[in-house]
């Protein structure tokens, strides 16, 4: 029977576990890149750019108004706007897509190394249920930073790959605990 005791044991591991996973690769992987350190402080001038030639000078890009049905805008409208952001956020979102998947391809190996070592060193239940939810908790961690950048076959691929080590390590861990009471069985009979 599970005690309370050793449900809430093995619910704090998991929460520190998971905790010193993922500020452990925050803190030796480089941080996350900042919108600032790509744009900075992009202000726009105090008169309106109201024409391409204007926002290319200032390393924008011009962006025409839409049109309804072939009808162009009225005439105290402007045809456009410029977005004085645009080359920088290309820049910034191509850096935190790399980002995002070095932080999936750290901690991947990390959740999985916390499942064995969680699932084969500890032989205190608790300890061990913790540490590898800690690790799927990590898995979690590292696969949301990248998905949304992840195209269908990388997460098919990737989801594939992760269910056959699990089901692996699952047989491993079951035949070792079989093994194990074997072995105790055989002493008793001995």
């Amino acid at each position: 029977m599970v005690s309370l005791k050793n449900i809430v044991i093995g619910i704090a591991i998991m929460i520190l576990t998971a905790f010193v996973a993922i500020y452990g690769i925050q803190t030796f992987y480089k941080s996350a890149p900042q919108y600032e350190e790509f744009c900075g402080n992009v202000t726009y001038p105090v008169y309106e750019i109201n024409n391409s030639q204007q926002c290319e000078l200032m390393n924008g890009k011009w962006n025409p108004m839409q049109t309804v049905a072939g009808k162009s805008p009225a005439p105290a409208t402007p045809s456009g706007y410029c977005d004085l952001t645009y080359y920088c956020q290309q820049q910034y979102n191509e850096a935190q897509k790399t980002f995002s998947k070095n932080l999936f391809l750290i901690s991947i190996p990390v959740g999985v190394i916390l499942l064995v070592i969680g699932g084969a060193l500890f032989s205190l239940e608790a300890v061990g249920v913790g540490i590898m939810l800690g690790g799927v908790i990590t898995l979690i961690y590292g696969a949301s930073s990248y998905w949304p950048n992840a195209n269908n076959m990388f997460r098919f691929g990737i989801s594939l790959l992760g269910l056959i080590i699990v089901i692996i390590l699952a047989y491993w861990l079951n035949q070792k605990d079989f093994f194990k009471k074997l072995i105790r069985k055989k002493k008793k009979e001995d």
